[in-house]
Formats: C-alpha cells, structure tokens, sequence
C-alpha cells in the first residue's frame, strides 16, 4: 500500500480547458483495487482516503522545505550551505478526511516557514467551514462536536469550536456597517424573540430584522438589532444607523406596530409611507377570541382589509362594531382604530400591489428559518452570540449581500414598480 501511496505526485495543474486531473480514472481504480485486496477500508480510521491524504500534505511539506533549502535530499549541493534539514516534529492536524498525525519536516536554522501547514496550525480550513456550516443549521456545540467524532473521527474541544464560530463576529461588525443602496422601494421590519442572559438572568430580547426590496424586486437583510431600550429611542437608531449606511430615501416601510417606529421613521425619512402589517394586525386580533369563534372572526375581518377602497374599509369595520360578534370582542374594534392610519395606506393600490406591500409575510421565509436554528437553543449567552448565529442563517439563505440577492423578484414586482412611479413621482429616479 506504501508504495502505491508513494507514487501520487503533487504538483502544479497545466492551464487546460477542462478541470485537470492530478490522478486519472485507472490510477484511481488500480489504487482502490489494491486497497481491497489488502483489507484496507476506503473511509474511517487507517482508511484509504487519511492514507492518501496524509501521503500528500507531508509530500507537499517536504517540497517546500526542498525548495527552501535549495537543494534536493543528497544533493551534494547542500554541503556547506549553511542551512539542511533536521529530521522531523510530530503534528496531529484536524482535516475532513479525521485526524492526521503527520511528520513536519525541519530545518536546522529554524528558518522555514511552511505554508501549506503553518507553524501552530492545528486544523485545515475546511474544518472550519463544516463547523461553520453546522452552526449556522443550529446544531450546539455539544452536538457540532459529536458530529465530527462520528463522522469525521475528529475530537476537537467545545471552547475551539467556540473559537472558530468567535471568528465570524468580526464579518459580522464588517456586514453590519457596509454600504447600502440610496433609495428603497419597501423595507420590511419584523422581529423574533429569544432567550438571552443578560446580568445573570435569562430574558426574552426581540431581534429586529430588516429585509429591504430593491428596485430589482430581490430581498436583503440590510440588518440585525437586538433591543436593549423601547420605544421611539430605538427605531431612531434603527433608522439613523440605515441613513449613515446610504439610505436617502425609503417609498414603504411595512412593520407590526411597534411603538415609537412611525415616530422615528418621519424624524429620518419624512416622506416614507408607514404601512402596518394586516396579517400581524389580524393574529393579534384573534388573541382576543374565543376558538370556536376565530374561523368566523377571521372571515369577518378579511372583509375589512380586502374592501375595494378606504371607505368600503371603513364601512366594513363599522359593519363589525354593530354585529352580534362584534359587539363580544369591543377590543378588536379599538386596536384597528388605534392603527387605523397606518392600516389605509396600501388601499391607494391595486389589488396586485397591495399583496406586496400590505404584510410582513415578504420576509416570513426568512424568519421561519431563523426560528428553525435558533429553537434548538435553551438560550444564549450574549447578545452577540444571537446576533452571530442570525448572521450565519441568513448567510446560508445568500441574503446578507447585494450579490447574495439570487432567485425570482418578489410577485407582481413590475407592476408594483410601475406604480411606485406614479404615487412617488421622481424618487425612484436615483435608484
């Protein structure tokens, strides 16, 4: 099997038009073959595929010594250089084919410094990339690591696991501040709870989540806030924080009534139109409502918000106040009436419009997968852990960058756009 494993060369890739192949399809097969014959297993430990592995990192890092040094193993060229080589040092290195104990070669004036597997590396990057990968799909340390011992026969510590995802909070800082786009169609503002410990005791901190629609009709996260203070004095950092990143001006802003949010979003972007979410409207409606009677609540009050125009609107929620059913839930009534302002602006649209503007459920996608990762947690330690693990699910969804926009526009786009342009004569034209 050595020798089988000797003869695989490393070395540079000729510039080809297909992919090219260091090992062809028949040295492949004759190695496999081999490996069967001598009852060597393919994957696992002592497998075919550490072998090799193994083989061609200390291949490699022999080669970069060689080509530190100058000169090949008993070259004569090497007598009297002033430098040779100097045996080896033991290194166990965390790869995805396991845990390889490999032999780094040396030199005597200790001035070679490899590359390939630099001095104190402990783990190839591709192990960070499946830890990474894990995190962001929820799985807990503890879990991340007894993944890797029974797939990979990789035993890494939960505090370098920790280390590794730690690694991603200064992408994060990075994310958080970049540069936006200066005018904005609609923006989206939504919220997840969870557990976060904070000053010894575990609270319930909401994730603020803003998804904006480009003019290309595509979604991006511009952003991730956890709330540590109420109210007004928040959103104004929300919003200002949005500004100094480039946003001039925003066409619709649809959000869950938050307190304090149409306050804030006027003082930044006077012109902006506030437009709550109905669906969230209509749920926290039917807290209010006995089970027996939601279906029926829920019918009467599609009646309100699928009414042609605001008066039929209007109509309609009065219709509801005198009803038998009505006059049971009073509650109902006074929270319409309170959001009522921001309930009519989306009846200005066309029915094709309205269901792009009129609900949160634009970025409902991304929070249920947000929720999917972030329930398997009993709670986090810090704020920025949640905020690095919200990062990393949107990540993996390709929504944190302009380039990360990819798939279809959000339905009926187009036509939305050809009526932005009507309603907001001139500001679409910077876009």
């Amino acid at each position: 099997m050595k020798e089988v494993l000797d003869t695989v060369e490393v070395g540079r890739p000729r510039r080809e038009p297909k992919e090219p192949q260091f090992l062809n399809p028949e040295q492949a097969e004759a190695l496999i073959e081999q490996a069967r014959e001598q009852g060597v297993e393919l994957l696992g430990e002592g497998g075919l595929l550490k072998q090799m592995t193994r083989a061609v990192l200390e291949r490699a890092l022999a080669e970069e010594l060689t080509d530190h040094l100058g000169y090949e193993i008993g070259d004569p060229a090497g007598i009297g250089s002033g430098n040779s080589r100097n045996g080896y040092t033991p290194k166990k290195l965390h790869t995805e084919a396991g845990t390889l104990d490999l032999e780094v070669p040396r030199d005597r004036a200790g001035t070679h410094e490899p590359k390939i597997v630099r001095k104190g590396q402990r783990r190839l990057a591709g192990i960070d990339k499946i830890v990474i990968g894990l995190y962001a799909h929820g799985m807990s340390v503890r879990d991340i690591q007894t993944h890797l011992l029974d797939i990979y026969e990789i035993d890494i510590s939960g505090d370098l696991i920790s280390k590794i995802t730690d690694a991603v909070l200064e992408e994060v800082r990075e994310w958080q501040a970049r540069p936006l786009d200066p005018v904005w169609p609609v923006i989206f503002l939504d919220a997840i709870i969870c557990k976060v410990r904070d000053a010894g005791t575990v609270k319930n901190k909401a994730a603020h989540l803003a998804v904006g629609v480009g003019v290309d009709g595509k979604k991006e996260v511009l952003g991730i806030w956890v709330e540590h203070t109420e109210g007004a004095k928040f959103w104004l950092r929300v919003m200002n924080d949005l500004k100094a990143r480039g946003i001039e001006d925003v066409l619709i802003v649809v959000c869950d009534g938050l307190t304090g949010l149409p306050t804030a979003i006027e003082a930044v972007w006077p012109d902006a139109v506030v437009q709550t979410c109905i669906v969230h409207l209509t749920r926290a409606s039917l807290r209010w409502v006995n089970y027996k009677d939601r279906k029926r609540v829920a019918a009467q009050l599609r009646l309100i918000y699928a009414a042609p125009t605001e008066q039929a609107a209007k109509d309609a929620l009065d219709a509801w106040t005198d009803s038998e059913i009505g006059r049971q839930y009073p509650a109902i009534k006074r929270q319409w009436a309170a959001a009522w302002e921001q309930v009519i602006p989306f009846f200005a649209f066309p029915p094709e419009v309205r269901k792009v503007i009129y609900t949160t459920n634009m970025i409902e996608s991304i929070n249920y997968q947000l929720r999917k990762i972030t329930k398997t947690r009993g709670s986090f330690p810090t704020d920025d852990a949640l905020i690095k693990l919200l990062y990393l699910g949107c990540r993996e969804m390709g929504r944190t960058t302009r380039a990360g926009r990819g798939g279809r526009s959000s339905y009926n786009w187009k036509t939305a756009m050809n009526q932005f342009d009507i309603m907001f004569p001139g500001r679409l034209d910077n876009a």
